[in-house]
């Protein structure tokens, strides 16, 4: 008897096995399907990021707070959990929170010392338009600086805490010139090109001062926009700031307070009451917008968890910049 009662539950675990099974298949197999399928993604429905509460406000629905984080080096070629990149991220979640009828206010927390000024300037934008529609608080955690700090122009009321590395407001562009590397054994770069700045930034000779002009142009060009941002959102002079703490410098919290580049020192439970009082919304729920799950996502960590070998080298050994781009970045991240 007890032996027909093991078969009988190996059997049905077995069964129900078989039909998860298949019913998992089906799903992957729609979602393929919609992927390839045309015109048929063009309906598809953007996943929504998923809420975790982080701090319980009066009521367990109703007001609520929605915390955005902006962590590492901005670049479009870093990919995202729900776009095609980590601008695209920021994107749909500053849409999500504005569409959000109970988000009151926005607090968008930056660890990041900036990056590609054009991926910054698209999430600046980004922020500016949710600042339209709800508050949104800026807390700048250890490090928001560069475009970091373009990014955090575009909240309503800006806060620090006092040691936070912030300002660096400047553009840098670099390259490296590996000219007598390539003598020393034996190489010379050969070039066809069919204008006089198309290898302008070649590393295989001497820039010409031509050149050094026109790149210099470039940079101080981008910096314009870059200061006429931060005058313009933080009420103070293009020419003082220029001739003060626009200059490439890092600053502290407290720094940046006195020169008015940002409203407030605290910690970040200090910027969620900020927030709460900006939306008028005192009981309100904080919740952090984090990665939707995706049978996608969960098939994938499974077959990379046994398989996945980290290794952490010395930031002195990568390379931060890539040759000839503009990036708001401190120039300790040159190589």
């Amino acid at each position: 008897m007890a032996t027909n009662n093991r078969l009988g539950c190996l059997t049905i675990f077995l069964f129900v096995a078989l039909c998860a099974s298949i019913v998992i298949n089906m799903m992957l197999g729609l979602a393929a399907v919609s992927r390839f399928g045309g015109p048929t993604r063009l309906n598809e429905p953007m996943p929504r990021f998923r809420e975790v509460v982080v701090e319980r406000g009066g009521r367990t629905t109703g007001p609520k707070i929605a915390l955005i984080s902006l962590r590492g080096v901005i670049s479009t070629a870093r990919q995202g959990n729900v776009g095609e990149s980590m601008v695209d991220d920021m994107r749909y979640a500053l849409d999500q929170a504005q569409e959000d009828d109970d988000v009151r206010a926005i607090v968008l927390e930056i660890d990041s010392p900036g990056g590609e000024v054009t991926a910054s300037d698209a999430i600046y934008h980004a922020v500016v338009r949710a600042r339209a529609k709800k508050p949104v608080v800026v807390y700048m955690n250890s490090l928001a600086a560069s475009g970091g700090y373009y990014v955090a122009c575009g909240g309503q009321f800006l806060m620090a805490n006092d040691t936070t590395i912030t300002g660096s407001i400047g553009v840098i562009i670099q390259t490296l010139n590996y000219e007598e590397l390539l003598g020393k054994v034996g190489l010379a770069a050969i070039t066809f090109k069919s204008g006089e700045f198309k290898d302008m930034l070649s590393g295989s000779r001497p820039i010409t001062e031509e050149e050094r002009q026109y790149v210099q142009g470039f940079v101080m060009g981008t910096y314009e926009k870059f200061l006429g941002i931060v005058a313009t959102e933080r009420n103070l002079s293009a020419e003082t700031l220029r001739n003060t703490v626009a200059d490439g410098r890092i600053l502290s919290g407290r720094d940046a307070q006195e020169h008015k580049l940002i409203d407030g020192l605290g910690q970040i439970e200090d910027a969620y009451r900020k927030a709460k009082e900006l939306g008028n919304a005192p009981t309100a729920t904080v919740v952090k917008y984090g990665p939707p799950f995706t049978l996608g996502r969960f098939f994938r960590a499974l077959s990379q968890s046994d398989r996945t070998i980290e290794v952490t080298l010395p930031k002195q050994l990568l390379p931060q910049l890539e040759s000839g781009r503009a990036y708001y970045l401190p120039s300790y991240y040159a190589p």
